[in-house]
């Protein structure tokens, strides 16, 4: 068996019989070296151990246990409170709410699927009440997620650093435009069928009620605050906002919103673990998939076919964006950035593409197709949040993914919304 149809065929093989991604990557790679490479097998470990000997990897366990007790604590039900409070006067009060909120949401937790849930819980019904129709309110909630995966503290922004050895800072710094734009056109969209549908506004508050609601908002308000303040101002590094983030966490949610107890974030620990364990499983597995694929010279051959086929950067770029489309639907986006980063790199680079630049374009592809059927994994979160079909779901969400496709194309031929030449 030659090294080629190891690596294409035994990979779609085991997916076939339904392994997990993390064991089709480690059992495709250590095949080859057993079998194609003069190199002994001890060296499997050291490569995982390698892919998983990096800084930044330090703060994904404690940016999933904040998003996780956030989430349990009453965060989310207080941003959603306030933005509705500041947004009800307006007929689409709701869900320019379920944006705003996604978006703060997606500024605390950094993951997409946390956020369909701790949003979509409380956003679905008062947008079902308030006359929105089942399909809207679902691609809405649905897609609405997928801009905490660029949102700071993204999970894929720190997976595609550690991956490309850039610097966390910058990508953090490089997503905020790229999500306030991505949400902005779900607004624009929003405006339109509001004035289509004719629903009812939020209610309004008076003037005390809502001193009291923005009070009781602005501990979970201050949450990026804290996060993306003290790292632009020099107090800490990305991975120790982590830290601080999860301390500022049970901070908040124990002892100022009083609405988790100690089990619970024990049982919140227990979780995020689990989580964590089972990404840097696929990041060590990608490891040693990644260093076969870099010693067997595919990332050259890549550069060979994009010089041959086109020397043109908006070609090279536009079938870039439609890979990554097709893949984000088809594989989960740890899976895919830690895979595809060693190999795309350095084809960007020879095209003179910046590659902070570069991880956003990235991350926005990955958004996409976590609400993009078939697999999309937003659309089986609010398969089991809803009960809805996944089909009527997937209807729903057709016009945001044009809308989303349409602000990648911008963030990728426009590189100054996402390199903030002010800041660095």
């Amino acid at each position: 068996m030659t090294l080629i149809a190891i690596l294409a065929g035994l990979p779609l093989l085991l997916l076939i019989v339904g392994l997990p991604i993390y064991l089709v990557l480690l059992t495709t790679a250590s095949a080859a070296i057993l079998t194609q490479m003069s190199v002994p097998a001890t060296m499997v470990p050291q490569i995982m151990f390698g892919g998983l000997d990096k800084f930044a990897l330090l703060s994904v366990p404690f940016f999933i246990f904040a998003g996780e007790i956030m989430s349990r604590g009453g965060v989310s039900r207080r941003i959603v409170n306030c933005i509705l409070m500041l947004c009800g006067g307006l007929k689409s009060a709701r869900p320019m709410t379920a944006i705003g909120a996604s978006e703060f949401f997606g500024a605390v937790s950094g993951s997409s699927p946390a956020t369909v849930a701790a949003i979509g819980r409380l956003m679905y019904p008062s947008l079902r009440d308030g006359g929105y129709s089942e399909k809207f309110s679902l691609g809405l909630i649905t897609s609405a997620g997928g801009i905490a995966s660029v949102m700071p503290p993204s999970i894929l922004m720190i997976l595609y650093a550690a991956s490309s050895e850039q610097s966390v800072t910058a990508l953090f710094a490089a997503g905020i435009l790229p999500a306030l734009l991505l949400g902005l056109v779900i607004v624009g969209y929003i405006l339109w069928v509001s004035r289509k549908m004719k629903p009812s506004g939020a209610d309004t508050v008076q003037k005390g009620e809502a001193l009291s609601l923005l009070l009781s908002a602005l501990p979970a308000l201050g949450t990026p605050v804290v996060i993306l303040g003290g790292i632009y101002s020099g107090i800490f590094s990305p991975t120790e906002s982590a830290g601080v983030a999860g301390v500022y966490g049970v901070l908040v949610a124990r002892f100022f919103y009083r609405e988790i107890t100690w089990r619970e974030i024990w049982s919140v620990v227990l979780s995020s673990a689990h989580l964590t364990a089972q990404i840097l499983l696929v990041v060590a597995a990608s490891g040693v998939f990644s260093w076969v694929l870099t010693t067997s010279g595919v990332p050259q051959t890549l550069v060979n076919f994009v010089e041959a086929a086109s020397s043109e950067p908006w070609v090279v770029l536009l079938t870039i964006n439609i890979f990554l489309l097709i893949v984000g639907c088809l594989m989960d986006p740890v899976s895919a950035i830690v895979l595809l980063t060693p190999m795309l790199v350095p084809v960007v680079t020879h095209l003179d593409v910046n590659l902070v630049h570069f991880g956003v374009i990235m991350a926005v592809n990955l958004s996409i197709g976590m609400f993009t059927p078939p697999f999309g994994l937003n659309i089986f979160t609010s398969n089991a949040l809803f009960g809805a079909p996944i089909s009527r779901i997937s209807a729903g969400l057709v016009p945001f993914i044009i809308l989303q496709t349409l602000a990648l194309l911008l963030i990728t031929y426009v590189p100054a919304i996402s390199l903030p030449q002010l800041l660095f």
